[in-house]
């Protein structure tokens, strides 16, 4: 029994959900580039209201028998990670299954304070996953409204890869969708090292060191806590956003001229800071998570359905004064030089040879590392654009709200804006940053950074 926000969570039930058809126990490495992922877990959530004709517990039952088809084509996430003889990770494909929650809260969904996931979604609403790779909970709210929430290793797969499994078990769980629309593909030989390796790539050696080199990232340490909070944008703002970021009849992204308006926030937030202290001289950096399967997806590979990690995280660092004092283009500018190092074939390949060179000693990206004689805030955005909230119907419905939350415990932030399940071009974007930059931002920007409310996104329909 959990309680908090004005509402009490009982765990009714936690059973193992095991895949219908048994593989045979085999072991499976991961991949260069999932090793350069930390053993961190990812949370996603979906909200429902109540359908007409089903109960919690026909829901329920449905999910499981759907979860239970699911891990046939998605054996892995049945499986666990143990250590091999080198101290690598590796994902030892056990047929253990799938911990299943079911959990009652004596709330009602348009009572949830999803502005404040950490108070009403940490530790209540996703699993904390003790045993595995994935977790799953169902929790029956007050009003007959169903919450599922996952919880799952980021060591195995991406957003990218999530979103895969989710709308598989969405559709193997309607009864007029008999089969997945698409096979995951668990071929680790798609991202060998080439032979002989080239590691030259200037861009390698700027985003990323082993971990040896670097101070570690100071997960659970830092002076000021980092929280989650998750916003409302508009389209309106967005394409507002989007004008000031373009110039001399270049068009930005949404994605990128957001980044480059929450950079410049940020800096903003920094320098403020900093001229209560002598204006120390200040840096603020910023990634982006780029997904490198259609990079890869040339010649005889085909990356659409690869099941893992296929990231890398370019950035940029500028001094607070020079984000602040210049336009929006020009920090937009800024965001696309960065990005260009890492949207290649050739970055992706020579990061995946770049892993091999310094194997067992593990990698990190430099976003994520300090450095003794920079301060500053520092933070990457990943784009959560293809989340398939439309397509996780399990069958009473679209959902009505879903984000994924990720409190990870770094000292580097952590931004993910998604498609508001209304479709309407709006954004949901969840964010864990300093408490103090996002008290700023909210203060300098009210009218984009929205706190979720449930009355506002009804006004939007």
């Amino acid at each position: 029994m959990v309680s908090g926000e004005g509402f009490i969570v009982s765990v009714s039930k936690v059973e193992v959900v095991a895949p219908e058809l048994p593989m045979q126990e085999h072991w499976l490495p991961l991949s260069n580039l999932d090793l350069l992922i930390p053993p961190l877990d990812v949370s996603v959530f979906f909200c429902y209201k109540k359908p007409s004709s089903m109960s919690f517990a026909s829901m329920v039952g449905s999910l499981k028998n759907a979860l239970a088809q699911a891990l046939v084509y998605y054996y892995p996430l049945a499986g666990e990670v143990v250590t091999n003889s080198t101290g690598e990770p590796e994902l030892f494909c056990s047929n253990r299954g799938v911990d299943f929650v079911e959990a009652v809260a004596d709330v009602e969904l348009h009572r949830l304070n999803m502005y404040n996931p950490d108070d009403t979604i940490e530790g209540k609403l996703v699993p904390k996953k003790k045993h595995g790779v994935l977790a799953v909970q169902a929790t029956g709210l007050k009003c007959g409204s169903l919450v599922v929430a996952c919880a799952l290793d980021h060591r195995i797969g991406d957003a990218y890869s999530a979103n895969m499994f989710l709308v598989s078990w969405a559709e193997i769980a309607q009864p007029n969708k008999p089969i997945i629309s698409a096979h995951p593909c668990f071929r680790r030989s798609l991202l060998f090292p080439r032979r002989p390796p080239s590691i030259d790539h200037p861009s390698l050696h700027d985003m990323y060191a082993p971990m040896a080199a670097l101070p570690p990232p100071k997960f659970g340490v830092q002076s000021e806590p980092l929280i989650s909070r998750i916003y409302y944008v508009t389209s309106d703002h967005l394409n507002r956003m989007q004008a000031l970021a373009s110039s001399n009849g270049v068009k930005r992204t949404r994605l990128q001229s957001f980044s480059a308006f929450l950079w410049k926030t940020v800096a903003e937030a920094a320098d403020a800071a900093a001229g209560v202290d002598g204006k120390r001289k200040v840096v603020a950096k910023m990634g982006v998570v780029v997904d490198g399967r259609k990079r890869l997806s040339n010649g005889d590979k085909n990356m659409g359905s690869y099941f893992g990690n296929v990231l890398s995280i370019p950035y940029g660092g500028k001094q607070v004064e020079e984000l602040v004092e210049k336009p929006l283009s020009w920090v937009a500018e800024k965001v696309h030089e960065f990005l260009e190092m890492g949207v290649t074939e050739e970055h992706f390949l020579g990061l995946v040879d770049w892993v091999e060179a310094h194997r067992p000693v593990p990698g990190v990206a430099r976003i994520y590392c300090g450095h003794e004689n920079e301060e500053g805030p520092r933070f990457v955005v990943s784009s959560g654009q293809r989340f398939p909230v439309s397509k996780v119907d399990f069958g009473w419905g679209k959902p009505v709200f879903a984000s994924y939350h990720f409190p990870w415990g770094g000292d580097a932030g952590y931004v993910m804006p998604m498609p508001s399940p209304i479709g309407n071009g709006d954004w949901l974007v969840y964010m864990h940053l300093f408490k103090g930059l996002l008290s700023f931002m909210e203060s300098k920007a009210p009218q984009i950074f929205k706190p979720f409310s449930w009355d506002y996104v009804l006004s939007r329909h």
